[in-house]
């Protein structure tokens, strides 16, 4: 035996195997007896999803197993397993996410629910804008622009542009814009309009402190559109841009740093196929796994009234 020939001890050769000193003795014990080992034992379900499972991991290389797991249950309605499941099946094909993985999303989502003191709780109450840049393999810096809908994580149009000028920004809120009332199939100002007083909830576009969202420019248009108003944030502070940050991160890692891209028609293709998958294909663990879409169409606003006494 490889522990007596080396003459080491139970306790020591059990910590360099990694298994636990009472394990190794009872297995020894079982093995010196002559009964059979136990297990493997048989798993059903984990076998009959592993094709499945293996194949949504390969098509989203980058989605850790719980988001796996509910895209898995939204494809099969009928045949729902549990998380622990799909990670049994993930872990045969060895997909599953390095172990910090998880650790760096619980920060991300700590950083976002304090954003607010009082978060937001239906559609075009709060966009969040901001720029991010990426770096083409030819054709140099290219700055992507793009407005998210803090409440449903929708993902509106992006804006493209060598620069991070006033006019990048203005024209990245009426892609938003734009997009919104396409989704709707109405004006924007509909929407956040009490139909009841008439009164005007407009959208508060909450950005950083830079040149561009400090402009005049930048003013005269927020203050052109009744449908929106602008906060910037405090400086040094950009745990308060949580939603829009953490899209930009979710666009780079999970689809740009994975492919060689050449110049700024390649990204827009890929920044605008990342898009379509996040809002309409990726479950969203803080939308508890719903689809950004699907939540954006069904949290109308809810304005609030004040009590009236009623009449003696």
């Amino acid at each position: 035996m490889i522990r007596t020939d080396a003459g080491m001890s139970i306790s020591r050769f059990a910590e360099l195997i990694e298994v636990p000193r009472r394990t190794y003795t009872r297995q020894r014990a079982r093995w010196m007896a002559g009964e059979p080992p136990k297990g493997p034992w048989p798993a059903p379900t984990v076998e009959r999803i592993e094709p499945t499972v293996a194949k949504l991991a390969a098509e989203f290389p980058a989605w850790g197993h719980r988001k796996i797991w509910a895209l898995h249950n939204l494809d099969h309605p009928d045949q729902p397993v549990s998380q622990s499941s799909v990670r049994r099946a993930m872990a045969r094909r060895d997909l599953l996410q390095p172990a910090g993985y998880q650790r760096e999303r619980r920060e991300l989502a700590k950083a976002r629910r304090a954003a607010f003191v009082d978060p937001p709780t239906h559609r075009n109450q709060v966009w969040q804008l901001d720029f991010s840049e990426f770096e083409t393999t030819r054709d140099g810096r290219w700055q992507i622009a793009g407005c998210a809908d803090y409440v449903a994580k929708y993902e509106f149009d992006r804006w493209i542009s060598p620069t991070q000028m006033r006019h990048d920004a203005i024209e990245a809120v009426k892609a938003a814009i734009a997009e919104a009332e396409e989704l709707l199939g109405r004006p924007l100002i509909e929407d956040i309009c009490d139909p009841l007083t008439g009164e005007i909830h407009p959208v508060v576009v909450v950005t950083d402190n830079g040149p561009a969202f400090r402009s005049a420019a930048f003013a005269r248009f927020i203050a052109s559109r009744p449908e929106l108003t602008h906060v910037r944030t405090r400086h040094r502070s950009p745990g308060t841009n949580g939603v829009r940050e953490r899209g930009f991160g979710t666009l780079k890692y999970e689809q740009l740093y994975r492919h060689d891209i050449d110049d700024g028609i390649d990204l827009a293709r890929h920044v605008e196929h990342q898009r379509q998958i996040f809002n309409t294909r990726r479950p969203h663990e803080a939308l508890d796994w719903r689809l950004p879409r699907d939540v954006y169409l069904t949290t109308p606003p809810n304005f609030p009234h004040p009590e009236t006494e009623p009449d003696s």
